[in-house]
């Protein structure tokens, strides 16, 4: 697959305000500064779609970008971002798990994680929560450029070793940079994959 269009539609904090299609949706998530914003860019090959920002946790909406015309890709704020009162990490929250729980549309969740990091505990018990909900997800490791090729293997090896010992089954999984464009094709291609056995 390519994209040959993205368009901004809304941005809101209520699940009933999302669009009303029967389009799928493709929504991604991950800790604060995992790079979600510069990985949706780089996905739909514009640096303008998501707004980065050196500061962690600046996505506070869900926001719904039409890709292609035919499916939508979701921008959901990060989690576990420790700066926040926890007033403000409690909306997040919910504005989180509303989504993820109630929208129908929703076809996969793309779970970002760093892969410069060991397996992270706030990774590990968001999993796990997918899991207890039956939520369909892959999981992404951002910043693969930033290692060397043998500590990017050993700590993806290390995350899906974990992962293994706590799920009968790994999900899957994607590694990717969006600095060198690695894994682009590969996550473009399985949502592809994805709508197509969604057709009649």
């Amino acid at each position: 697959m390519e994209i040959n269009s993205a368009e901004f539609i809304i941005s809101n904090a209520l699940v009933s305000k999302c669009p009303d299609t029967d389009l799928p949706e493709y929504a991604f998530i991950g800790r604060s500064n995992v790079g979600k914003s510069s990985f949706i860019n780089m996905l739909a090959r514009n640096n303008k779609l998501a707004k980065t920002s050196a500061t962690p946790g600046k996505t506070l909406l869900i926001n719904h970008f039409l890709i292609n015309k035919e499916w939508y890709l979701v921008d959901l704020p990060g989690y576990g971002y420790a700066k926040r009162n926890k007033k403000e990490q409690e909306k997040l929250k919910g504005i989180i798990t509303s989504y993820i729980l109630k929208r129908r549309q929703m076809t996969n969740l793309f779970l970002l994680i760093d892969s410069r990091h060991e397996p992270q505990k706030i990774d590990m018990e968001f999993m796990e929560w997918l899991g207890e909900n039956e939520i369909p997800f892959s999981i992404v490791f951002t910043k693969a450029d930033k290692l060397s090729g043998s500590k990017l293997k050993s700590n993806v090896a290390s995350y899906l070793k974990y992962i293994g010992e706590q799920w009968e089954e790994l999900p899957p999984y994607f590694v990717t940079s969006s600095e060198s464009r690695l894994g682009r094709t590969e996550v473009l291609d399985y949502i592809e994959q994805i709508n197509r056995s969604l057709q009649p």
